[in-house]
């Protein structure tokens, strides 16, 4: 039953008893039960709000799940692979994945060249990476974040392209 069903319930009980409203008694019991009618009142008109907040919460919702579609369509990935990593490549294609079967070039094992004439560059000191063009060679480059050479003497093959 709602509140104003139970509310209607009581004063009908009220009602059946004969209550006598000029006596102290009679006079709280009958205020009381006006206070609980407008109390339903109340709350059905609350409930009856939030009913209608909530249709409007779901059809945002669902306006919002379009909105998604639309806006985030071009940047999934056809192969399944998840990833949504930004990638400098602009294939289109927003996966680095090693697992990814796609044809795109982000899961190429050969990332250090791109076709700008550039090379991309670890420093083996400090772990940076550090993208040099190509016709520069990488013995005569030292690292901006540590001030360190590329390539020292000792150990030229360890510099990763």
């Amino acid at each position: 039953m709602s509140m104003k069903e139970n509310s209607a319930y009581i004063k009908g009980l009220l009602d059946g008893v004969d209550l006598n409203k000029t006596t102290a008694e009679g006079k709280v019991i009958a205020a009381l039960c006006d206070i609980i009618d407008k109390l339903a009142d109340e709350i059905d008109a609350l409930n009856d709000k939030l009913d209608t907040c909530s249709a409007y919460i779901e059809e945002i919702d669902e306006d919002l799940g379009c909105v998604e579609e639309l806006v985030y369509e071009d940047l999934a990935c056809d192969c399944g692979c998840d990833d949504d990593d930004d990638d400098d490549c602009d294939c289109g294609c927003c996966c680095d994945d090693d697992d990814c079967d796609c044809d795109c070039c982000c899961g190429d094992d050969d990332d250090d060249e791109d076709d700008d004439g550039f090379l991309c560059v670890m420093c083996p000191n400090c772990g940076d990476t550090i993208y040099i063009e190509d016709t520069v060679d990488p013995e005569d480059v030292v690292c901006p974040s540590c001030q360190e050479p590329l390539v020292s003497d000792e150990d030229e093959d360890s510099i990763s392209f």
